[in-house]
């Protein structure tokens, strides 16, 4: 798929996940992968170092592809931040993986406006967005400690809620993955 349609795929689906948040429906849970290997991917974090998602098996990880231009990305920073700020260690890693495709500077801004401290990628080829078929963003993968991925999410989420933890938790303690 080219970077166009997926631009396109993901301007529809943004707008469509930020029409039902509007009316407080919330946007729905995805799952064409849930249960399925996490499809492999390297890239560079803003430092220049390289981040293999193979490299992370073993533990849990939070994937959320978004755009610094996304309102519901926005929404949803500060707690991403202060879920990975609650669990990071040697049992959670969370990758924000940014689709921008705008110069790098505006990712870097963004990370310091927001005082992000996890790794942000970015993805200006959306190399990860086509491998998991991303349609919109934000858009939230939980891969379990095996490569498995366990949860997909559509639109923003208040990560850092006693459920949401509650799940985690779960998963990094017991191996299951509760919902939220």
């Amino acid at each position: 798929m080219s970077a166009t349609a997926i631009s396109r795929r993901a301007a529809l689906g943004w707008l469509a996940c930020g029409l039902a948040a509007a009316s407080g429906v919330g946007c729905t849970q995805g799952g064409a992968l849930v249960g399925q290997s996490a499809p492999e991917f390297s890239l560079a974090d803003l430092r220049g170092n390289a981040v293999r998602l193979a490299n992370l098996k073993g533990r849990v990880v939070f994937v959320n592809v978004w755009a610094t231009w996304c309102e519901p990305c926005r929404q949803e920073m500060p707690s991403m931040q202060a879920l990975y700020a609650t669990l990071a260690g040697p049992d959670f890693e969370m990758l924000a993986v940014n689709s921008d495709q705008s110069e790098r500077s505006v990712v870097e801004r963004f990370v310091q406006t927001y005082g992000l401290t996890f790794p942000v990628l970015p993805d200006p080829d959306l190399q990860v967005a086509g491998r998991y078929r991303v349609t919109g963003y934000p858009e939230t993968f939980v891969i379990d400690r095996n490569g498995m991925i366990v949860a997909h999410e559509i639109g923003p989420r208040h990560w850092d809620a006693p459920d949401s933890l509650a799940a985690f938790r779960g998963l990094i303690e017991r191996g299951r993955w509760a919902g939220l």
